[in-house]
């Protein structure tokens, strides 16, 4: 029988998830782009984990240590990408290719430090990107409405999947001093399959901004509101409903901000403020109203009704729709639309609800 490591395994998984999102022909590829190259380092480093553990070849040990360290390079750069207001370029990131350059360094020079190098910046990582979490979702300024919190929770599961990976890497150092690392294959095998899934899922998650299902993100308890929070939030209000904003399904904060005049920073703290809630579900909560409006006085499938209220993910919409209704788009429809031989009627009057 033909021996497959697991590592392999995941490496196809995640093929898959890869393949799915390139196929995802939803006009985001740019926001995409970083996190399509991050899966496919994933997939890399997974094939040469099994590589290592599975076939026992320690020769790829060197490119296990130089993948490792991008791949922890790379999640930070794809988060803060979505966290800027202006366009992410390579010349802002170039300082993060200098762990990469160490290691190599290293692996040319003086290789006993190589271990200790990757924890390390396995934690700086896991720790910058779980301080970038603290704001909560309205720090991806970037990222599409329609799924800043679910690229919120990839950000938050990304900083603590690297932080368990260096755990990780501790324990293994440990079993090679006590134990001859006799049981560091297993380690790594359940350690970094775990890990690889999870940073995998919790990037194409990022990537597509709505790929799952999640809970709304309650923001924190926000201070008083002032005079020029409510300012603010009346200028979002009127622009909201004036151009419909909320209908573009690539809407994201950065954009709002800009159409205001505004910091991102200043009108997520004024919606937080006066409405006590998130840019995204602010935004969410409009695009449902809007669909409640139409299921009401159209008979457009409940697919289309989705599609101009501005979001693009089904599991999305259900569950937004659900949160402010506490049913279905269509069971909203069959209790509040009398039908006829013809289909919706025509002359019934919505209600917000």
């Amino acid at each position: 029988m033909i021996f497959v490591p697991l590592p392999f395994v995941v490496a196809l998984l995640l093929a898959i998830l890869l393949i799915r999102m390139l196929r995802q022909g939803d006009g985001s590829f740019a926001e995409k782009r970083p996190f399509l190259l991050l899966i496919g380092f994933y997939i890399i480093q997974s094939v040469v984990i099994g590589i290592r553990w599975g076939y026992d070849i320690i020769d790829i040990m060197p490119l296990q240590s130089l993948m490792a360290t991008m791949i922890a390079a790379l999640a930070w750069v794809c988060f803060k990408g979505l966290a800027m207001e202006e366009q992410p370029t390579l010349s802002r990131f170039w300082p993060h290719l200098l762990p990469a350059a160490a290691i190599v360094i290293f692996i040319a020079l003086y290789p006993e430090p190589i271990s200790l190098a990757i924890i390390l910046i396995f934690i700086a990582y896991g720790i910058a990107l779980l301080w970038l979490a603290r704001r909560g979702p309205d720090a991806l300024v970037a990222s599409r409405l329609d799924g800043a919190v679910l690229s919120y929770r990839s950000l938050q599961i990304t900083g603590f999947a690297l932080i368990a990976s260096a755990v990780t890497d501790i324990v293994i150092s440990f079993d090679f001093t006590q134990a001859g690392g006799i049981h560091a294959g297993a380690i790594v095998a359940l350690g970094n399959v775990i890990a690889l899934l999870i940073l995998g899922t919790a990037a194409s998650v990022a990537g597509n901004g709505s790929t799952m299902d999640a809970a709304s993100s309650e923001p924190p308890p926000p201070p008083p509101a002032t005079e020029e929070d409510g300012a603010v939030a009346a200028a979002l209000d009127a622009l909201m409903h004036a151009r419909q904003l909320y209908r573009d399904p690539d809407l994201n904060l950065s954009r709002i901000a800009r159409k205001m005049n505004l910091p991102a920073r200043r009108v997520s703290m004024a919606v937080n403020r006066i409405h006590g809630m998130s840019v995204s579900q602010y935004v969410n909560d409009l695009r449902i109203r809007s669909a409640c409006e139409q299921l009401v006085t159209t008979d457009h499938p409940v697919t289309q009704v989705m599609f101009d209220s501005g979001f693009i993910s089904k599991s999305n919409f259900n569950r937004e729709f659900a949160r402010l209704n506490g049913e279905s788009p269509t069971q909203f429809r069959k209790r509040r639309v009398p039908r006829e031989s013809g289909g919706a009627a025509s002359n019934v009057i919505f209600m917000s609800p």
